[in-house]
């Protein structure tokens, strides 16, 4: 059962017709019901009709055997006197059941005519000598009228005579027209309703078919992408602008987004090994030749190419852990403490900052502004200018030298790992091309920017913008 209705195609289906089905069950139920009712009240009406007919009739002093309605056309009809005996009924009235009596032949009365002044408590309402009762009573029964057995809504109706005393009326509708319309519209609906069910299903089951076709595509194409590893493949997007193509289109942005992703994974790792394998290589032909021949030994050249691959490590790591998603904390960081200690002791810098606090790692955000001030330094002619100050709910650290600055087109390719410009290729003096792609990613966790830009001495400006504490 789990496996039958394992798909949405299935469910879509099933709880659609199950849907349809209740309603349907439902409406059919209400349908019959007034149907059943409304056919009901007018046998009761045609019935009531022929009541108040013999009803008058009596009241005018016709006599027993020439009433109208005793003909048995319309149906069975019984006058009935105060106690309850049969005075009158139809012709060829065999069997009845749904009255006060199930006498089918007229009973002489027990007391004279005339005779209306008796108080039994089963006397109806008070009624003045000829006056029909306004009420009328209702129920259902049956009657045999000449070998034919029916079922009839009865209606009573009381009348004060001038003779005869106190006499109620029975008059009877058959009620055949009202089984007959609610059999016929049973069977409609009995044989109607699984047909329209089955269309429903039908239709259901195609238009989630259809409707979902583009979501099996998708599917496919996503195992073939697995499947290959070629994560340049993209998903079908449908033209129909609906809830599939917007699943289509954010998948395939997914996919562009992890292509990048994986491209760059790639590129740091190539780039990662070259920048490892230059000191590594120089360090063990260092370390060779001083085995070989002890005095040719370059100690200071060993030591400096050590450092260097502990630099690296370093920021390899720090990089690890910023891809890896490592959040700062939220200790409060003073800009203006923490420029002042990252340019102290550093030749040409100085600095003018106001006390500003932000939210975030002190070690990292330290790092940030020792990346910009070796870069500074590196690129400067003289000095470096550093700035702190506050611009709306913003803290904004400016770094600028008054070096050649970094052409326009190379403001946002310098943040990208392992970029270093043509100028800064050489590896005493370029690094690893990592500090400002550290200085970066470290900014973005803390909720804030880094942009390059001219400064105001020609050179180039860092501009750091963080969201105060």
């Amino acid at each position: 059962m789990r496996r039958l209705f394992g798909s949405v195609r299935a469910r879509a289906t099933l709880g659609a017709t199950l849907v349809v089905a209740v309603a349907l069950v439902a409406a059919g139920a209400a349908v019959l019901l007034s149907l059943r009712s409304n056919l009901i009240g007018e046998a009761g009406t045609q019935a009531e009709r022929s009541a108040r007919a013999v009803a008058a009739e009596l009241a005018a002093g016709t006599p027993y055997d020439e009433l109208s309605g005793l003909d048995g056309d319309d149906g069975p009809v019984q006058v009935v006197d105060e106690d309850k005996r049969l005075v009158a009924a139809s012709d060829d009235l065999e069997r009845i059941s749904g009255t006060d009596t199930g006498q089918v032949k007229p009973q002489p009365a027990a007391s004279p005519a005339g005779d209306d002044d008796d108080d039994s408590d089963d006397a109806g309402e008070a009624l003045e000598p000829g006056e029909i009762s306004g009420e009328s009573v209702f129920s259902n029964g049956s009657a045999t009228i000449d070998g034919d057995a029916e079922d009839y809504r009865f209606a009573a109706v009381e009348v004060e005579t001038h003779d005869r005393g106190h006499l109620k009326v029975y008059a009877g509708s058959p009620l055949a027209a009202e089984h007959g319309a609610v059999r016929t519209a049973l069977t409609v609906m009995l044989i109607g309703f699984p047909l329209l069910l089955a269309v429903v299903a039908a239709v259901t089951w195609l238009v989630t078919r259809r409707a979902l076709r583009p979501v099996e595509g998708i599917r496919r194409e996503m195992a073939a992408i697995t499947h290959s590893e070629d994560l340049a493949r993209r998903v079908p997007e449908p033209d129909t602008h609906d809830e599939i193509a917007r699943l289509a289109s954010t998948t395939n942005e997914t996919l562009a987004a992890l292509e990048t992703s994986v491209e760059r994974q790639r590129r740091f790792v190539a780039d990662a090994s070259h920048e490892l394998r230059s000191p590594i290589a120089s360090l063990r032909t260092q370390l060779e030749v001083a085995a070989a021949h002890p005095e040719l030994l370059d100690l200071d050249g060993a030591v400096e190419d050590t450092v260097r691959l502990q630099r690296l490590a370093a920021d390899l790591l720090l990089l690890a852990r910023l891809d890896a998603g490592e959040r700062p904390n939220d200790a409060k960081v003073d800009l203006a403490a923490l420029a002042r200690e990252e340019a102290d002791g550093r030749t040409g810098v100085t600095v003018d900052a106001e006390p500003v606090e932000v939210a975030g790692s002190r070690g990292q955000l330290g790092r940030v502004l020792a990346n910009l001030l070796d870069n500074a330094q590196r690129h400067a002619r003289s000095a470096v200018t550093v700035t702190v100050r506050r611009e709306g709910d913003r803290a904004v650290v400016g770094v600028a030298d008054d070096g050649d600055g970094v052409p326009e087109g190379d403001r946002e390719r310098i943040f990208e790992r392992f970029v270093r410009l043509d100028a800064a290729r050489s590896r005493d003096d370029g690094g690893a091309g990592l500090g400002l792609a550290i200085a970066r990613d470290v900014a973005v966790r803390h909720g804030g920017t880094l942009t390059a830009g001219r400064g105001p001495a020609g050179g180039a400006l860092f501009e750091l913008r963080l969201p105060l504490a």
